[in-house]
């Protein structure tokens, strides 16, 4: 009898404590988080997570972020472009190359960006320029695939050298202003043709731990002057100093620990977002078949192809939502059949998949002043929903209704979150919210 009452009072010990166990609240660590940007956050996993009523584990909510500009600090496809310029790391022929440098564009008419002398001219020209450095560098580089036998140092002291890097990220910014980033972004990722996945994470991996002990900074690049160059002389700048965020790193954390399976839906190439973002050594430990992004084609060895990859979306703007639809959210293609329930982004390339899925409860804009979009091509619309969302973020801020979409401010000169929702430019003292203020 005695053993069956103690039996009995175990039993029922342990079924009053499963029904009356202590709900572990997830709570964020860092103090650099608005407030209320934080509150917000941290309701929402404690509200959705593992510890809820609801939660099914059959049916798990699931989450996006954006990578460059919101997941990271700076751009991680620029820097790694900056990488494989200044260490030469190219996979294709002259030939090749100035297909490459070409493709999506109008070569008829004349870029928008001008030479250090005010002039325009058309992209065959600077391209021009381009494969003729290319072509010297080709032919005297010891590097395996080409056909010389300097090493970088002594290819270095060329002006060819600075001629090539500076003349092909002029025209990185020359496309994005002339035809758009639709077609800059999906150009960019071109320049790894005849690269492999492994040596596209190696390049990332490199440029990372470059970048993180660089100082912030913006750099300016000028080509050399030299004889039979048709562009002359171009200026770019460009930004150095990429930082890795630990708010991001933390949240990507406690998403997951509550339950929730945690997706990238970047513009950037695949393989450097999967890089950046599935390392240890980065701090985010996301798994590296969780990322949308960019995708190309790749030949019967694994070698990248300048070619799109077909039947996929370029991952900006409405082929972000998209892509989530295709491979998340719909019932039909989907992984779960249902909208995701956390969207963060920070620019107008991610205003589509933040306002277009009705069942998000949550979306995070990281306040970079983009609520205005200038441009002066006809009919472009972008921005004007990520205007939208700013206001709206603003009016709800500290209410006590739940903000379905929230401002958190950076300070460019630290590369770091700052606990308010202003966005501090790089070289100013002060912050502000909205781009017209």
């Amino acid at each position: 009898m005695e053993n069956k009452f103690s039996l009995a009072l175990i039993l029922f010990v342990a079924y009053f404590v499963s029904c009356h166990r202590e709900v572990q609240s997830i709570k964020l660590s860092s103090t650099d988080w608005d407030p209320y940007n934080k509150a917000q956050i941290e309701q929402l996993i404690n509200n959705y997570g593992l510890d809820s009523d609801d939660y099914d584990p059959a049916k798990p909510s699931y989450v996006i972020f954006d990578w460059d500009n919101t997941s990271i600090f700076l751009d991680i496809e620029e820097a790694t472009l900056m990488f494989q310029l200044q260490n030469l790391i190219f996979g294709c022929t002259p030939e090749q190359l100035d297909t490459i440098l070409k493709l999506g564009t109008d070569t008829t008419i004349l870029l928008k960006k001008e030479n250090i002398n005010g002039e325009k001219f058309k992209i065959n020209t600077i391209v021009s320029d381009i494969i003729k450095s290319y072509t010297w560098i080709y032919n005297n580089y010891e590097k395996p695939g080409m056909y010389g036998r300097l090493s970088l140092e002594e290819i270095k002291k060329n002006p060819n050298y600075n001629n090539f890097i500076t003349k092909v990220r002029f025209l990185y910014e020359a496309i994005s202003e002339t035809y758009s980033e639709d077609v800059a972004y999906p150009w960019v990722t071109y320049l790894f043709t005849g690269l492999d996945s492994s040596q596209v994470h190696n390049i990332t991996k490199k440029t990372v731990n470059w970048q993180i002990a660089q100082e912030i900074s913006i750099d300016t690049l000028i080509s050399p002057s030299m004889e039979n160059q048709q562009a002359g002389q171009v200026q770019v700048t460009w930004k150095n100093g990429l930082r890795l965020l630990p708010e991001m790193q933390e949240l990507y954390t406690k998403f997951r620990e509550a339950g929730f399976d945690v997706w990238i839906c970047s513009a950037s190439f695949v393989d450097v977002v999967k890089e950046i973002s599935s390392n240890p050594e980065f701090g985010y430990n996301n798994p590296p078949n969780h990322v949308l992004a960019m995708e190309l084609e790749r030949d019967a060895n694994g070698k990248i192809l300048p070619i799109f990859r077909k039947g996929y979306n370029q991952t900006q703007g409405e082929g972000k939502t998209a892509a989530i639809n295709r491979f998340l959210a719909s019932p039909v293609t989907g992984k779960y059949g249902y909208d995701p329930l956390f969207i963060a982004g920070d620019s107008p390339g991610d205003e589509n998949m933040l306002a277009d899925f009705d069942g998000i409860k949550l979306g995070l804009i990281i306040n970079r002043l983009k609520d205005r979009y200038a441009s002066d091509q006809e009919n472009n619309i972008k921005g004007i929903i990520l205007g939208k969302l700013y206001k709206q973020a603003d009016k709800c801020y500290q209410s006590d209704q739940n903000c379905k979409y929230l401002l958190q401010g950076r300070d460019d000169n630290s590369g770091s979150f700052i606990p308010n929702r202003q966005h501090i430019k790089f070289g100013a003292q002060s912050g502000k919210i909205f781009s017209t203020d």
